[in-house]
């Protein structure tokens, strides 16, 4: 059972318009290295780890990750919330507005709709958390990339962040990783 609260893991308040910026964070909603694609990958290995403590730290992440998967889309709602049609196609978001508006749906920064081939699940515990861990190092370098595309503090604010979480996850895969080795597993 959830309980929700209604505010993000960490405040966000951008008030600046930057619609190039939305089209690149987009990526990290519906990319191949975005928060919907870990949420969903966690979620779907969880069940074959060998016991609770696994399921229990892929839930927590993939819980998680759906939280981030709620920040980018509002950094994205406020980058692009009083521009106008004209100005999307003007940032590149001309396809996309036709398509969504400016409502948030899960594509890469090219426009390429997100699809569950971004990730796997073997059914082999070791392998999928060695995935996992890959899987955040990627997240945590697009957003040092990101972060390279922006000035504005509030922007950098949330993306180190987030950034920062991505390590947190990498450690705590790294460690689950290391106890089911101790633990004899092949």
């Amino acid at each position: 059972m959830f309980k929700y609260k209604k505010y993000t893991n960490y405040p966000i308040n951008i008030c600046k318009k930057d619609l190039k910026m939305a089209k690149y964070l987009i990526t990290q909603f519906g990319g191949s290295n975005g928060e919907l694609a870990a949420a969903l990958r966690y979620f779907s290995q969880k069940f074959n780890m060998p016991d609770d403590y696994g399921k229990a730290l892929l839930n927590d992440i993939a819980t998680e990750e759906l939280s981030h998967c709620e920040m980018i889309a509002t950094m994205v709602h406020q980058l692009t919330k009083d521009a106008s049609a004209k100005e999307m196609e003007e940032a590149g978001l001309g396809g996309y507005y036709a398509e969504h508006g400016k409502g948030t749906y899960p594509t890469d920064a090219n426009g390429v709709p997100f699809t569950v081939t971004y990730f796997a699940v073997t059914g082999d515990a070791l392998a999928d958390i060695l995935e996992d861990m890959a899987a955040e190092q990627k997240a945590r370098a697009v957003y040092e990339n990101l972060i390279d595309l922006t000035q504005d503090e509030e922007v950098l604010r949330v993306l180190l962040f987030l950034r920062q979480r991505e390590i947190v996850h990498f450690n705590r895969f790294k460690e689950l990783y290391e106890y089911y080795k101790k633990k004899g597993l092949e």
